[in-house]
Formats: C-alpha cells, sequence, structure tokens
C-alpha cells in the first residue's frame, strides 16, 4: 500500500508577495491534511524570488499552527548550510510544539548557487563532503549522546525521524548505510531514479530509527476537471523552469495558453525531461500517471508536488489527485 504526501515549495506568483504566499502555504496544508494526505513538507531555497520557504523552520512552526494531524517536515533542510546543532534545535522546538508530527529530511546541496552559499556564513572548506559526518552529528544530539559533553535543548530525546533525500546515486548509498529512509527528487531530476532505488533496497541495512527499507519518490501532479484545463495550468510551473534553468529566476508568472507549443527545441527537451515523472490531465489521466509510477518504482509514499499560479486550482488538483490515488484501490489510509 502506499501513501501520498504533499510537497509546497510555497510559490510566490507574479503580483503577489511573500506574506501571500505564507497564508497560502497554512491553507494548502489545512487543505491537504482534510483530504487525507499523510505528509506536508517544504523545501529550504535562497536567493530565488518565487521561493518563500528559506526559512524552512519557521514556516514549518507556522502550517504546524493550523494543522492538527498530518505530519510536518522539511524535504529538506540542506545541511551543508548549517550547524547540526542548530538544526537540531530547531527541530527539537518543532517536536516540542507538535508532537509526533514532524520528519527532518536532509540534503546535501546549497539549495541555490555559490554566492547565497557563502552568504549563508558556513566554513564551506570540505562543503557537501562532510555531509555523512554532520548527519551524524544532528543523529548524537537527538540522541543526547554524553559523548556531546552537553545537552542540546530543545533537541535532545525529540522524536523526529530522520530522512536523506537525493537526486543521485550518493543519497541512496548513504540512507542505505545510515539505515534511513530515502526519497528520491524524482519530480525535478529524473534521470537516475530507478539506480537509486535499486541500490538503497540491495545496500540497506537495520537500524534503530528503521529495520526495513522504506523509499519516497516525487511526482508533479497538475490535475484539472479536463486535460486541457489541466494543461494550462501546468505552464506556469513550465515557465518557472525555463527560467531557472536559462538563468533568470523571478515569480512565478500567470499561465500562457500554447506556451510550450511556442518553445525552441532545446527547450521543450529540457521540460520533457524535468516533467517525466508527472501527469498532467484531468482525473483519470492522473490515475493512469500514477498507477504506472507507482508499478514502476514499488515506493512506499508518493511525494506529490505541482505549484500552479493560482492557490485554489492548486488545492483542486490535489483534491483531484486524491481522488485519482483512491480510485486504484492501492492508497495506505493515513
Amino acid at each position: 500500500m502506499t501513501k501520498l504526501s504533499i510537497l509546497d515549495l510555497v510559490p510566490v506568483t507574479q503580483g503577489s508577495d511573500v506574506s501571500t504566499a505564507l497564508a497560502n502555504a497554512q491553507d494548502y496544508a489545512r487543505h491537504a491534511e482534510a483530504l487525507g494526505y499523510a505528509r506536508y513538507w517544504t523545501a529550504e531555497h535562497h536567493g530565488m524570488p518565487g521561493i518563500a520557504s528559506a526559512a524552512t523552520s519557521v514556516v514549518l512552526a507556522a502550517v504546524g499552527a493550523v494543522t492538527s494531524t498530518i505530519r510536518i517536515g522539511a524535504g529538506g533542510i540542506m545541511l551543508p548550510n548549517h550547524a547540526p546543532l542548530a538544526i537540531a534545535e530547531q527541530f527539537g522546538t518543532l517536536e516540542a510544539l507538535y508532537p509526533g508530527r514532524v520528519d527532518l529530511g536532509l540534503g546535501r546541496a546549497p539549495g541555490s548557487d555559490q554566492r547565497v552559499a557563502q552568504a549563508m556564513r558556513r566554513n564551506l572548506a570540505g562543503g557537501a563532503d562532510q555531509f555523512p559526518r554532520d548527519v551524524m552529528e544532528l543523529q548524537a544530539y537527538f540522541a543526547g549522546d554524553d559523548r556531546l559533553g552537553f545537552v542540546a535543548t530543545p533537541g535532545a530525546g525529540a522524536n523526529v525521524p530522520l530522512w536523506i533525500l537525493g537526486s543521485s546515486l550518493y543519497g541512496a548509498q548513504l540512507a542505505a548505510a545510515l539505515g534511513l529512509p530515502y526519497a528520491f527528487a524524482s519530480h525535478f531530476a529524473p534521470d537516475a531514479l530507478d539506480e537509486a532505488l535499486a541500490i538503497y533496497r540491495r545496500d540497506f541495512r537495520p537500524s534503530e530509527q528503521l529495520d526495513r527499507p522504506y523509499a519516497m519518490a516525487g511526482f508533479n501532479i497538475f490535475a484539472a476537471d479536463t486535460g486541457e484545463e489541466a494543461e494550462l495550468l501546468a505552464t506556469s510551473m513550465m515557465q518557472t523552469v525555463v527560467a531557472l534553468r536559462t538563468g533568470t529566476p523571478g515569480r512565478m508568472p500567470p499561465p500562457v495558453p500554447g506556451y510550450r507549443e511556442s518553445l525552441p527545441p532545446q527547450a521543450e527537451a529540457m521540460l520533457r525531461n524535468f516533467f517525466s515523472c508527472s501527469a498532467i490531465g484531468a482525473r483519470e489521466d492522473v490515475a493512469q500517471g500514477l498507477a504506472a509510477f507507482i508499478a514502476r518504482t514499488q515506493v512506499d509514499e508518493v511525494m506529490v508536488t505541482g505549484a500552479m499560479f493560482d492557490i485554489e486550482a492548486r488545492k483542486r488538483s490535489i483534491g483531484i489527485a486524491m481522488e485519482a490515488a483512491q480510485s486504484l484501490g492501492a492508497l495506505e489510509a493515513v
């Protein structure tokens, strides 16, 4: 049985602002909870005008305040940007506020470019190569390890499951070695999906947190009452992706009819790769796409994402996605 969860990058749209994006995040999370989604995650990105989730733990605190059952978490925190102790304190605080509901996904990318990484004021010597050590240090803070010589407060004793995130084989290998759940970013970097999942499952070593492999994969869904409407709604994300990949990131634009057909071949090929783990269409199209993705990956959980210009359309989309998943008869009840 497969769980369905939500990844929200808290998009800032053209003509709007960060305050509105954060209010939308709360609204979106409440709606996802009512629909029966297992988790609401958001992710750390910096220096991006169209994403309002840079202060990830603060966003999660705001979301936790307006929900009561859905798990909330980071998908993820880019650990090379931070001292592990600071993250233990932040997520220990979240766990104290919302007991039994907090997840912490960890990534090794900076979440932006080197200029922003430098501005984070973390020592960049070693960079992502220190990631495994930082993960284990974070585990020690949560465990209240006596060898640290002090107690992380908040943090020590907090029940915050750690996840390893990845878009390459590295994260799969580390998650397997540490016995942690693994989430693959196939919603934007699909190329290594099958090999990464195979490596994770083959090499997994049980740990105190997890006795068997547990895998999640990202999947874009743009759903509407008709296929034509869904295709139109998806063009906001398509424009955002093209702008980001061509070095001109900005706030999410409104949908543009015929946008994809207007693109040069190189941009169309890039979008085809980016959205290869996606379903765009009405409920039947989404059900078919989800079924094929679950059959292909055999993941325990699908992390649904699909940013849109209009929050009501986005809420409608995840409602249709849940209906589609339920129609498959393979959805695990939350």
